[in-house]
């Protein structure tokens, strides 16, 4: 070791700001003015009280060392308890509001910084915690055990993000923001629940309030078409017009999970309309816009925010529900919590993390025989077995998708997700004219599931229509622009592109989706015959290597195997274009 570095063991304390960027892009000099103002009043003198310093800060995020992992707990439990308080009086789409992440560990010290692996855990550990709470390691939980009032639950095991094995986490979150327990409050659902409170008129004239109604009633008629959600009527929600409203009072009222509300601001031609998806459990805001309009047709307007709200609402909770059910102990999950932890696995695009996304869904099936998401995870992970080339005998493995997918249909042939996947793993099977159809109705029966679209673009560029597949990707995209499956939706636009011997925008498009997953060969080959086709041969020869790196296998006849009923037309397109980046033939 260096003369001036040194190794101790101290706590390491990760914080940052939830939804720092939509907070900046709402109001750059007031969020800062409030970070200025909690530090001043709140959180550097909670840190200088409890012995521990600011190793650096990085804009929304602070990092800090302290000698005792019991008084790091003690100070970040203070700051948070402090925080709810302060914010009760700020506009919920305006507070601040912390995630942190504490862990013990060896630092190496090299004067005022700090290394070591102990930052990173507690880096992920703080991306892992609910928004308002703290999340600490097994090895902190060890050393605060009996000295720290509060209590924290057990999350499990996790995986977290760059960290070689597992880390034990534990969490909590704020007594105060927890909803009320008493007998008043109606139980929750099977499936998540969600109430849409009524739109307020901010534009000053009561006549507007048809318009800010209209929002309204269009997104609970709209939530109404995504089957996997319990919603409240319009009767019971409207009931709270006018008045002030406590989101978990609401919650507890209605018996729901997640609660909507916003505004509608009018002026002259122009309109503003906010809209807030909330966690009735915690109070915690999930996913909140802002949406700037002319008034040139005010229901085209109103029937595109419908679509867009009601697009991110549906992602938006499927991914809170992921989250959910990955922080639960894997011993107590439900039929729906394996789903849930299902997808998080699956939408990882891995062999193996496809694997046990099969067996937490094979789970799900035993623990409940009808439900019928869980029918559709095994045939969404059939589908991904052959497109990735994971199986040894697609053939079987699409049998089995087939017979998944269409037990979830006959299960719940209301679901747009059943459709969705029983068509993927149609159109693998050479079914074109039953995939499109079962994909046409997937957005029929939910016109915002951004999935159903992509599923649908893909279909319709899997059998010669590529022209017809776009505008339904660039549907999928703007529904959902942070999907989990959006290098997917990236990949399948460059593809349509392509096709259709666009390679300028092709190019474009692969590139998104080689940054949102490189260690995926697709992405790469979709870049590489797009270079070849705007005859940069050694740009795409770097590409086909990009490519041969994840899978070295990789040839002409491996590229027809994995396409086996894709449009001859574009297939050979394909192919000429990957000779010439230098594809090998075997």
């Amino acid at each position: 070791m260096s003369e001036g570095t040194q190794r101790r063991l101290a706590a390491v304390v990760a914080a940052d700001v939830v939804g720092y960027s939509r907070l900046m892009g709402v109001d750059e000099a007031g969020t800062l003015a409030a970070l200025r103002s909690h530090r001043a009043e709140l959180i550097d003198g909670k840190i200088s009280e409890h012995g521990g310093r600011i190793v650096k800060t990085m804009g929304d995020g602070l990092l800090l060392e302290f000698p005792s992992v019991v008084d790091a707990t003690q100070c970040v439990i203070d700051v948070q308890q402090t925080m709810a308080g302060r914010n009760e009086t700020v506009d919920e789409d305006k507070r601040i509001i912390f995630r942190i992440g504490v862990h013990l560990g060896d630092l190496v010290v090299e004067g005022d910084d700090i290394f070591g692996d102990g930052i990173n855990i507690a880096a992920r550990l703080e991306a892992f915690c609910e928004a308002g709470g703290v999340a600490i390691s097994g090895t902190a939980h060890e050393n605060i055990a009996g000295r720290i009032e509060v209590g924290f639950v057990d999350a499990g095991d996790q995986q977290l993000k760059n960290i070689s094995r597992p880390v034990r986490v534990w969490q909590w979150t704020p007594t105060a923001a927890a909803p009320a327990t008493d007998e008043a409050a109606l139980p929750l659902p099977d499936k998540p629940s969600i109430a849409v409170l009524p739109f307020d008129n901010m534009s000053g004239d009561p006549e507007q309030e048809y318009f800010s109604d209209g929002i309204s009633e269009d997104i609970i008629t709209a939530l109404s078409k995504v089957h996997w959600l319990f919603g409240i009527a319009r009767n019971s929600t409207f009931t709270y017009r006018g008045s002030a409203v406590d989101v978990a009072r609401v919650a507890k009222e209605l018996g729901v999970r997640y609660v909507v509300e916003g505004s509608v601001r009018k002026a002259a031609n122009k309109v503003r309309i906010t809209a807030q998806l909330i966690d009735g459990a915690n109070g915690n805001h999930v996913w909140a816009e802002r949406y700037d309009r002319e008034l040139d047709d005010i229901f085209a307007v109103q029937d595109e925010i419908t679509e867009n709200i009601v697009g991110r609402i549906d992602n938006e909770i499927r991914v809170s529900e992921i989250d959910r059910a990955r922080r639960k102990p894997p011993a107590n999950l439900d039929a729906w919590e394996l789903y849930q932890r299902g997808l998080w696995h699956a939408y990882k695009t891995n062999q193996a993390d496809n694997g046990e996304a099969r067996n937490l869904f094979l789970k799900a099936v035993e623990r409940d025989p009808n439900f019928a998401l869980a029918h559709a995870g095994i045939a969404f992970t059939c589908a991904l077995e052959v497109i990735q080339g994971y199986s040894d005998d697609p053939a079987e493995c699409l049998t089995k998708g087939l017979a998944a997918g269409e037990r979830a249909v006959a299960l719940d042939d209301k679901d747009s997700l059943t459709h969705f996947t029983l068509g993927r793993v149609l159109y693998l099977s050479g079914q074109g004219d039953r995939a499109i159809a079962a994909l046409e109705k997937s957005v029929a029966l939910n016109p915002s599931f951004a999935h159903g679209y992509y599923g649908l673009g893909s279909a319709l560029n899997w059998y010669g229509r590529a022209a017809d597949a776009i505008p339904k990707l660039d549907i999928a995209m703007r529904l959902s622009p942070q999907d989990p499956m959006l290098s997917a939706m990236q990949q399948m636009r460059a593809v349509g592109c392509i096709n259709l011997e666009n390679y300028d925008e092709a190019e474009e498009w692969a590139r998104k989706a080689v940054d949102e997953r490189p260690n995926q060969f697709w992405p790469h080959i979709n870049l590489a015959i797009a270079l070849a086709g705007q005859d940069r041969l050694d740009e795409a020869r770097l590409a086909v290597e990009a490519a041969r790196h994840v899978r070295p296998d990789l040839s002409p006849s491996v590229i027809r195997r994995l396409l086996p009923h894709y449009h001859l037309e574009y297939v050979e397109l394909h192919i000429d274009a990957l000779r010439k980046a230098g594809l090998p033939e075997e």
